[in-house]
């Protein structure tokens, strides 16, 4: 399994609307091929309530990146949530884990 990260800087007061939108993408990228799980989480430190953090776990790299970013439900996703982001954030893919506790 891989575990795509991204760090989300969404629009100062948008965070409502953000959410909501979210709440309506989440079952395009659920219901691909490997996807295997999300989580979104708010940043709690002080001055960052606009950051959030989105991990999702896939089989393989390939299924996020050559399968869900071609289909037809990532231009929704695209649509639903790209207009948040300020800036664009970058995404990252991690492999296994190399220490657990």
């Amino acid at each position: 399994m891989i575990l795509e990260s991204a760090l989300l800087d969404v629009l100062p007061g948008q965070e409502d609307a953000f959410l909501a939108a979210f709440a309506e993408a989440r079952p395009l990228i659920a219901a691909q091929h490997g996807f295997r799980s999300l989580e979104l989480r708010r940043c709690l430190d002080a001055g960052s309530s606009s950051r959030f953090l989105l991990q999702v776990g896939w089989d393989t790299l390939e299924d996020h990146t050559e399968g869900f970013r071609r289909s037809p439900e990532y231009g929704r996703w695209r649509e639903l949530l790209h207009r948040f982001y300020d800036p664009f954030p970058t995404v990252e893919h991690y492999g296994e884990p190399l220490l657990t506790a």
